[in-house]
């Protein structure tokens, strides 16, 4: 992939691993990065998406041009919603079942830039937490740049 066009905002999309202690870091990486002048779509699993508009609120995930929430299926049935998930099953179920969400999400935000021009450029990196491998995968795939 070359170089973007002059005037062409970068598109990253970032996903941590779905733990509190893997997607406060990839946050504050997110924001950084937004600072500097990416489009920035932050990735969680559903479970996790949930508890942010829970803690949070519904208007947690809106206000910030440019930067925007969005989540994929894990994979795993729905569990104690004050609980931490089975690592374990989770591991699992990342390395499983979590490229052909990931990849239809990829696709989905590519359609969005072409429907609405500007206001949404094309995808050009993934950031991937090293565990998500998956994420890896569907960036190779998808000739994308990827950074971990």
């Amino acid at each position: 992939m070359g170089s973007l066009p002059p005037g062409e905002r970068p598109h990253a999309v970032m996903i941590p691993y779905p733990a509190q202690g893997h997607i406060t870091p990839m946050l504050k990486l997110a924001k950084l990065l937004h600072t500097r002048g990416f489009h920035v779509t932050f990735v969680n699993n559903e479970f996790n998406h949930r508890r942010l508009l829970r803690s949070q609120g519904v208007d947690a995930l809106h206000g910030l041009p440019a930067f925007r929430f969005a989540a994929i299926a894990d994979g795993l049935p729905p569990s104690d919603r004050e609980a931490t998930q089975d690592v374990p099953a989770l591991c699992y179920s990342t390395m499983t079942t979590c490229l052909p969400g990931f990849k239809e999400l990829v696709a989905k935000l590519n359609e969005e830039a072409e429907t609405f021009g500007g206001a949404l450029p094309p995808v050009t990196c993934v950031v991937a937490d090293s565990t998500m491998t998956f994420a890896l995968r569907a960036a190779r795939e998808l000739g994308l740049r990827c950074a971990i």
